[in-house]
């Protein structure tokens, strides 16, 4: 039997932060082709070898002249110069401008030799014959002339180390023929998702194993991107030893930095530290931090010298914030990027948030904007597990460890995940349904909570979202403007052709038949409990007597189309959902009534914008509707 391996002490984020950068990241210098060095960094300095321009040229369409033959001319007494023949850009000067001449010249062309001068076209006319131009202006030599070097002289220091090439700076080495640049390597990190459990996007999934996609690799390798390093994926390790072994030793021998998610906290299988303790040097296991406790920093030896490594939890939303809090700033630093621009926005909490674990917590939050333009900002905290997570929050704040609650109304400062972070137009929470899915898609970046009828309710009574979608007939205790709503047919899914020849909720009763059921937030599972309660008063018995008397009635699914998904897969002989469900997926359908949706505004919102793009797209809800079977509006 395998001891478990319990954490250490938890370290101070400090130790963390001091652990990593006591880490070597790589480094030094490699030479890239000009077209790839976008985001790259200058690793030396880098000095104009040439002129640019390398020769005076015309800023605009017009005639060279020397300045002197101009002088006095205007309107009324214009100059009159004998036109001598034609520049054109690209083209070396085949004429030469002496005194009383001019030549036509094309912008960005070589000024003709004897030329000190450009006259735009607008102040001047040529002659009926064409062998003359009239000059209506006075001119002084340099008029409408980049002379050679203006732009750039040669010998110039031009760029100096350090500098990020963005699109500016490329445009400027490719004026002075730069076709290859040096620049500070990219560190090469590694990435490790360990876990028997987990398959690659793209393959075969057995969900009756346990098996899930892995979310870090992919995840992470972007992060890494992102930070200025170039992500390399390995294949993903199970929990067997040898085999951790054998995939970290092959990527500390090819990286500068290792990162593997999963396998990091104190249970049996968690053999990764083992792995550190034994091929390197374990720093530090256990960061006192909320998400991410379980962390892992040390070194792997492999080679000539060791590669630095650092283990993410294994929980999607916690291995991102820990990267992004601690790792990230290593690599951009080996990298030789600057620490991003600040991004950070101050609002109050719309909510009162209760938190007493003594770890100082990166709580994932998000953003609404209220009636009157304030942020307002609110828990997006489904546990770690969760990956919609990843998207519905927009930066964290950071509750420090003494800290036990945040009053609503207080003021926080968030971290963005990024500059371009912006509240959603609109933030709605309710019931799930696919008519609602389809009306979104009008809309410009909402942001819609699918958490049922009940929850939807809750958030509106406490004022957090713009709107709330409500299914049945439910007390709204809440202010709010109704903004419209459609109807929908519900009832049982069953297998195409009903093999069991379900005919209502009385066969669930007496028949040995499965259910899958929806969860108590939702509409529909509202609906069906008071199918249930009548009846069971048409009986004359408890509901709960009927209740317990149908298989999986309290298994409850998330979304409108998951009991359909278990019908299809043979776990259930009927599931709770609706007509347009049961069309979509080719199931047969008992119909059991029809049920009215609702869209409830917060009134305080009314005029936001997305609020009011809500409600015109809710009263244009028909062409949505259209091809829904059992749907329509009321």
């Amino acid at each position: 039997m395998t001891d478990r391996k319990e954490f250490r002490d938890l370290a101070p984020p400090a130790d963390a932060h001091d652990a990593i950068a006591s880490l070597d990241l790589g480094g030094g210098t490699e030479t890239v082709p000009l077209r790839e060095a976008r985001g790259r960094v200058l690793a030396e300095r880098i000095d104009a070898s040439l002129d640019v321009p390398g020769f005076d040229r015309a800023s605009m369409d017009g005639y060279a002249v020397r300045a002197r033959d101009t002088f006095g001319a205007d309107e009324a007494d214009p100059a009159r110069l004998d036109l001598v023949g034609e520049v054109h850009a690209g083209a070396e000067p085949d004429v030469t401008v002496e005194a009383g001449t001019a030549a036509e010249i094309s912008t960005g062309a070589v000024m003709p030799p004897g030329a000190d001068s450009v006259v735009m076209v607008e102040k001047t006319d040529e002659s009926e014959d064409g062998t003359e131009v009239l000059v209506r202006t006075a001119l002084a030599p340099g008029d409408s002339v980049m002379l050679a070097g203006a732009d750039v002289a040669a010998g110039e220091r031009t760029l100096g180390p350090g500098t990020e090439l963005t699109p500016r700076e490329i445009g400027l080495l490719s004026a002075l023929g730069v076709d290859e640049v040096p620049v500070r390597a990219r560190p090469r990190v590694g990435i490790i998702s360990t876990g028997d459990e987990l398959v690659r996007p793209g393959g075969s999934l057995n969900s009756d194993a346990g098996q899930i996609y892995d979310v870090n690799s992919y995840t992470t390798a972007t992060a890494v991107e992102e930070a200025g390093g170039e992500a390399v994926l390995y294949p993903h390790a199970g929990d067997d030893y040898e085999e951790m072994e054998d995939i970290l030793t092959e990527a500390a021998s090819e990286c500068d930095l290792v990162l593997s998610s999963g396998s990091t906290s104190a249970s049996a299988v968690d053999v990764i530290y083992r792995v550190i303790e034994e091929r390197g040097e374990l720093l530090l296991h256990g960061v006192a931090v909320k998400p991410g406790k379980p962390m892992l920093i040390g070194r792997l030896d492999a080679g000539d010298s060791p590669s630095a490594y650092v283990g993410l939890p294994g929980y999607p939303v916690s291995a991102l914030t820990i990267f992004r809090t601690f790792v990230a700033p290593a690599i951009r630093e080996a990298a030789g990027l600057p620490e991003p621009r600040t991004a950070t926005v101050d609002g109050a909490m719309a909510v009162e948030e209760r938190y007493a674990e003594g770890r100082r917590r990166l709580m994932p939050v998000g953003l609404v904007e209220d009636g009157a333009g304030d942020t307002l900002v609110y828990p997006v905290d489904k546990g770690s597990g969760a990956t919609t997570s990843l998207v519905e929050a927009d930066g964290i704040v950071e509750v420090p460890a003494e800290t036990e609650y945040l009053a609503a109304g207080e003021s926080v400062s968030v971290q963005l995940f990024s500059p371009d972070v912006r509240a959603p137009s609109l933030y709605a929470v309710g019931e799930d349904d696919p008519a609602l899915s389809r009306l979104l898609d009008r809309l410009d970046r909402p942001r819609y909570l699918s958490l049922g009828t009940r929850e939807g309710l809750r958030r509106l009574r406490n004022g957090v979202p713009d709107a709330a979608v409500a299914a049945g007939d439910p007390e709204v205790a809440a202010d709010h403007e109704a903004l419209g709503g459609w109807t929908r047919e519900w009832g049982l899914l069953v297998p195409e052709g009903n093999p069991d020849d379900v005919g209502g909720v009385a066969d669930l009763v007496d028949d040995d038949l499965r259910l899958i059921n929806r969860g108590t937030n939702s509409g529909l599972r509202a609906a069906l409990d008071d199918a249930v309660a009548a009846l069971a008063e048409e009986r004359d018995v408890s509901r709960r007597d009927l209740t317990d008397a149908i298989d999986g009635y309290e298994l409850t699914v998330k979304a409108h189309e998951s009991p359909a998904r278990k019908v299809l897969a043979g776990d259930a002989d009927a599931g709770l959902g609706l007509r347009a469900t049961a069309a979509k997926l080719g199931l047969g359908f008992v119909p059991l009534g029809e049920q009215d949706v609702r869209v409830l505004a917060n009134p305080d919102r009314t005029g936001k914008e997305g609020v009011a793009s809500l409600a015109d797209a809710v009263a244009n809800v028909e062409s949505v509707l259209a091809d829904l079977a059992g749907y329509e509006t009321n």
